[in-house]
């Protein structure tokens, strides 16, 4: 786990990535990795590339936004049971609020955590082609890149509308 019982953040490896060979850009393996954290492509066959490794990136920086897990099966409000779900919910529906209620220090710089949210969603595509690379997320969280609206990441509920891939 990424976090701990605690809500503290734990060093994690996302280093699939070194497992493929230098002249090999995709690779089909088994199913490896914590719940929460695997990316979708896992589950469908797909080819693996490095970009399983920026949707687990984009679950953890949601979960250290909003100190809570990806899962949490004891949640009282349905809604907010599967994290990602519920950070989308609120990054569209602007409550952006809900997901730092407990952490005044975060509300004070809005600007920043919907920056860090939008980076996440984009991290957590369904479809690995529109997630950024590692060097794409930490251009746009240092601000150097301007970060695009993000897609719903659940292409089966999105919305019929245009997308920037960042």
């Amino acid at each position: 786990m990424l976090l701990d019982e605690y809500l503290t953040p734990r060093i994690s490896d996302f280093g699939l990535a070194k497992l493929l060979m230098r002249d090999h850009t995709r690779t089909l393996t088994t199913i490896r990795g914590t719940k929460g954290y695997i990316a979708p492509e896992w589950f469908r066959s797909k080819p693996i590339t490095v970009k399983v490794d920026v949707y687990s990136y984009g679950v953890m920086l949601l979960e250290i936004i909003s100190c809570r897990k990806s899962v949490h099966s004891q949640s009282e409000n349905e809604e907010e049971a599967i994290l990602s779900d519920w950070a989308y919910d609120c990054y569209r529906g602007h409550r952006l609020d809900k997901l730092v209620k407990n952490d005044d220090e975060a509300k004070k710089d809005m600007g920043m955590l919907e920056r860090v949210v939008m980076v996440a969603i984009w991290c957590i595509q369904e479809d690995p082609s529109l997630r950024p690379s590692m060097g794409m997320v930490i251009l746009m969280l240092q601000g150097v890149v301007e970060v695009p609206v993000p897609p719903c990441p659940f292409p089966f509920i999105a919305q019929p509308s245009e997308t920037t891939h960042p």
